[in-house]
Parts: structure tokens; sequence; C-alpha cells
């Protein structure tokens, strides 16, 4: 069973939104993180053998787009001339 933080994002306070968004590649929540959330939200997922959790598709979608619209800075595109005098 996953840990739908979608449904539970409003639950999370600011230090635990703010790790899920400083890492959206996350494929495995780490023990530590899992135990918070668990804790935050009422929630009983345990994770694996070690602690962790594996998050659904849908999970990582939604913390990569709270990245996304996070992000302050633009995206810094750089061009290079072909061309060297």
């Amino acid at each position: 069973m996953g840990m739908n933080i979608k449904g539970q994002w409003a639950r999370l306070d600011h230090a635990t939104q703010q790790w899920l968004i400083d890492h959206p590649g996350c494929l495995v929540l780490p023990r530590t993180i899992t135990a918070t959330i668990c804790k935050e939200t009422g929630g009983t997922d345990e994770g694996d053998r070690h602690g962790e959790t594996v998050l659904s598709q849908d999970d990582r979608d939604f913390i990569q787009a709270k990245a996304h619209e996070a992000r302050t800075d633009p995206p810094e595109y750089r061009f290079f001339d072909s061309v060297q005098p």
C-alpha cells in the first residue's frame, strides 16, 4: 500500500513538504521520512522490511509538479556557437 502523498499533502508539515520538493526524483522514501509522514497523517504504512516506502507513479508525478511550482529561478538555457574565431 502506498503513502498517497497527494491526498495527504495538506496534513504534512512544511519541513516534510520541503524535503519532498527538494527530492522530486525520489522513488523510495527513506524510513525516517516514511515514519514522519505516518506520524503526521496518522497512517500505518510501515514500508518494506527496511522501513522504506516505494512511491506510486501518481505520487511521484504530484511531487514533481509541486517541485516545478516551487522553482523560483527560470531554467538556464545555454547556447553554444559552433564557429570559433
